[in-house]
This record gives C-alpha cells, sequence and structure tokens, in this order.
C-alpha cells in the first residue's frame, strides 16, 4: 500500500514539477524530510536489521527527489 501511495506521488510531483517547477519545491522538501524521519527511525534497530529497516523509506526518499529533478528538467528543455 506504502509503495502505491509513493508512486502515485512522484507521478503527481512530477506534473507539478513539469507545471509550475517553483512551487514543486515545498512539496518535494515535505515529502523528503517525511521520509527520512522513517529511515532514521528504521536505521535505529540493531544491525542488519537496522539497514533493511531504513531501506525503503532511503529508496522512496531518492525517487521523490528524481521525479521533481526531472519534470523540472524537463520543461527547462521546453523551447518556449
Amino acid at each position: 500500500m506504502i509503495i502505491v501511495g509513493v508512486i502515485a506521488f512522484c507521478v503527481v510531483l512530477a506534473v507539478l514539477a513539469f507545471v509550475v517547477p517553483r512551487l514543486s519545491r515545498h512539496p518535494q522538501n515535505g515529502a523528503q524530510r517525511t521520509l527520512g524521519l522513517g529511515s532514521r527511525a528504521g536505521s535505529k534497530a540493531p544491525g542488519p536489521l537496522g539497514r533493511w529497516l531504513s531501506k525503503p523509506f532511503r529508496s522512496s526518499s531518492r525517487a521523490v527527489g528524481r521525479s521533481g529533478s526531472a519534470g523540472r528538467r524537463a520543461r527547462g528543455h521546453l523551447p518556449f
């Protein structure tokens, strides 16, 4: 269920970044901050369990960052 939510948010963020690049920064930073909290909380578990618990949050945060930057980059390639 969380995977579907992250994918949906990435799509919405990419469209938002393409349409209004400046307004997409705040939602992107908020999502990355929230996912960072989950990653830090998961990493407090001992040993390999901490890495396993924090990995989904790290990769989701990276996906959110990439989708926002991809939308802004695509907007920059437009001829107008």
